[in-house]
């Protein structure tokens, strides 16, 4: 049996408490006085704003020039940071997706969404020793390709991201109840596929 799990019972883990938002506040306070202390910030957030980018472009030569582009930004921008009570990683996430999507206008080229099969394992349940696995997997993949754009940015961020709600609306400008209703979108039309008992 294959079918979708609930995603809007995923784990909270990655999500910062009040005092690590508060602590990492003071990080970026410092570096608004001294530039030099931006590196902190670069240091903790390069690997997801990079995997984040790679995973919609599916190219590491793109991927690092986004990426860079993306940190010079926020550093040039960064005395006009205002805290919203989010991580500071919303707003370099808020950058990378405005990135991203300029470089897609830019190129009007059709936007790509990299998966990582171990990621898509968890987003399905199934028993072991299914031999249907591998098509099950590939007709997954086909189906998340198909979602529009808007809806599978709000699909990544809530799962291989982990952001709340509040963060995706921060994001992508949105509001909260339209990042949820995208997000239903999203699950009902993978369900439409994978919510039946496959045949042994």
């Amino acid at each position: 049996m294959l079918r979708i799990i609930d995603l809007n019972a995923l784990s909270e883990a990655r999500h910062m408490t009040e005092d690590q938002i508060a602590e990492e506040q003071k990080i970026v306070e410092a570096a608004k006085r001294d530039a030099r202390d931006f590196a902190v910030i670069y240091d903790r957030y390069f690997e997801q704003i990079f995997n984040f980018i790679l995973r919609r472009t599916d190219d590491e030569a793109l991927t690092d020039d986004l990426t860079s582009q993306t940190f010079l930004k926020a550093l040039q921008s960064l005395k006009k940071y205002e805290f919203r009570g989010l991580p500071f990683s919303a707003w370099l996430y808020r950058i990378a997706s405005n990135e991203v999507n300029k470089h897609y206008n830019k190129k009007k080229r059709k936007r790509v969404f990299s998966l990582e099969e171990e990621r898509l394992f968890e987003i399905i349940e199934t028993e072991d020793g299914n031999p249907e696995l591998d098509g099950q997997i590939n007709i997954l993949i086909s189906t998340l390709n198909d979602l529009p754009t808007d809806v599978m940015e709000v699909l990544e961020l809530r799962f291989f991201e982990e952001r709340s709600f509040k963060e995706i609306s921060f994001i992508l400008n949105i509001s909260e109840s339209g990042a949820k209703m995208r997000l239903y979108r999203a699950i009902e039309k993978l369900k439409k596929y994978f919510t039946v008992n496959w045949k042994e």
